[in-house]
């Protein structure tokens, strides 16, 4: 272990012990010093994302990743905005979520506790540095984030607000430490870190979450690649259709909930297709189809979807389509190439949204909505920590109580085995 990490994971298990015994009170007055830390700093770290994203054009970054990166002055206040959500939100911790007394007398109680220390390693979204540390906060974890290399400068001013915010509250400041280092070594490091991080929480790309989970010899969970579809049933109403498509694709591209692939049932095909299609083209979407999507809509722009486009999670305005003979088709295009994020159909049938509800294999399922509500803010959670595609622990937006475990109190009176 390097000594940086060791001297960051020696802090971070202070702070973890002191972050158990606090009251809710104490936590929830730390992050609301935290959010008035941010307000306070926006020019500093304005400046900072300012040079993060002019080194990220310059080299070519995408527009969509670009936005990811960008910071304002309403962004930075929807960050603070968003740490005092948490605060407002109930307290897991010592929450009671089952108990009683065996015959013998001894009562138990299986009581909510912090995880402990939480690694995070995350891409360019400078937002996830207050994100996270307020849910491990709240949550009674210390957190040790590693963001990516287009981020650094602004992460590093985030993080530096958010720890000078626990200190004015009387808060450990490092229950919230930011690794300096972005190298592809110091991930590795941090991914074996065990005794020392108690889970490690990737969000980012595939080939981030890949090697994570790949390579962690610590408790991983599983988050964010979103190779989300749009099933249009042959009962669909059109307009809804072309609404959802466009806002689940269009919205904001480069997040994780945006919709990657269009499926359309071939009997509404002829109807839907070429007003869905306009409807994305206005919205600055390349189409890539099947060959029965680009002989419906004779339009040269539509290129030829290759066999990778059903699998990519493009972060951009491109979209994939397909004619699908049947609902049970749809289902099965998704489980050979969905990712067990979000998915959705839209049709009017509630035999159809039944039977796609029941087969469809994910974390959220939407009938008639768009998969872009898959968050935890949409879901009532305050900020998320992220969407977890996997299925033990946690599944779907991670909010407060995934990010805690369970501990069995058991009171006695001198009972002996």
């Amino acid at each position: 272990m390097s000594e940086l990490l060791e001297q960051m994971g020696t802090n971070a298990r202070a702070a973890a012990r002191s972050l158990a015994s606090a009251t809710a009170g104490e936590k929830n007055t730390a992050l609301e010093s935290m959010a008035q830390a941010l307000l306070d700093r926006e020019g500093t770290i304005l400046a900072a994302n300012r040079e993060d994203t002019e080194t990220a054009a310059a080299g070519g970054m995408t527009k969509a990743m670009l936005d990811r990166l960008s910071l304002s002055p309403e962004r930075i206040a929807g960050m603070a905005d968003g740490i005092r959500q948490v605060a407002a939100l109930a307290d897991p911790v010592g929450e009671i979520v089952d108990g009683g007394c065996r015959p013998n007398g001894l009562r138990i109680q299986k009581t909510r506790v912090p995880l402990g220390v939480v690694g995070i390693i995350y891409e360019a979204r400078p937002n996830v540095t207050s994100d996270a540390a307020a849910l491990c906060l709240k949550a009674g974890n210390a957190a040790i984030l590693r963001g990516g290399k287009e981020a650094i400068r602004s992460n590093t001013a985030i993080a530096e607000a958010l720890r000078a915010g626990l200190a004015a509250a009387g808060i450990h400041p490092d229950a919230v430490q930011l690794i300096p280092d972005t190298s592809r070594e110091i991930a590795n490091e941090m991914m074996r870190l065990h005794g020392v991080i108690d889970v490690l929480i990737p969000r980012g790309g595939a080939g981030l979450i890949r090697a994570v989970v790949e390579n962690a010899t610590v408790p991983v969970i599983e988050t964010g690649v979103g190779n989300c579809h749009v099933y249009v049933d042959r009962a669909a109403d059109i307009a809804m259709a072309v609404s959802i498509t466009v806002n689940a694709k269009a919205s904001r591209p480069s997040v994780c909930n945006a919709a990657e692939t269009l499926l359309i049932h071939e009997e509404i095909a002829p109807r839907a297709l070429p007003v869905i299609a306009r409807g994305l083209k206005e919205a600055g979407v390349q189409l890539r189809g099947c060959k029965r999507t680009r002989d419906i809509l004779s339009d040269p722009a539509v290129l030829p979807a290759a066999e990778d486009d059903w699998a990519t999670e493009y972060h951009d305005y491109i979209m994939a389509v397909k004619v699908v003979p049947s609902l049970e088709a749809a289902v099965e295009h998704i489980a050979a190439y969905g990712t067990g994020h979000s998915e959705c159909i839209v049709t009017d049938s509630h035999a159809a949204a039944e039977r796609f509800t029941a087969a469809v294999d994910a974390a959220a399922v939407y009938v008639n909505a768009s998969t872009r509500f898959t968050d935890g803010g949409e879901f009532g959670m305050g900020a998320e920590i992220g969407i977890s595609t996997q299925k033990l622990h946690a599944r779907g937006p991670m909010g407060l109580r995934e990010l805690t475990t369970v501990k069995y109190i058991v009171y006695g009176n001198g009972q002996i085995r």
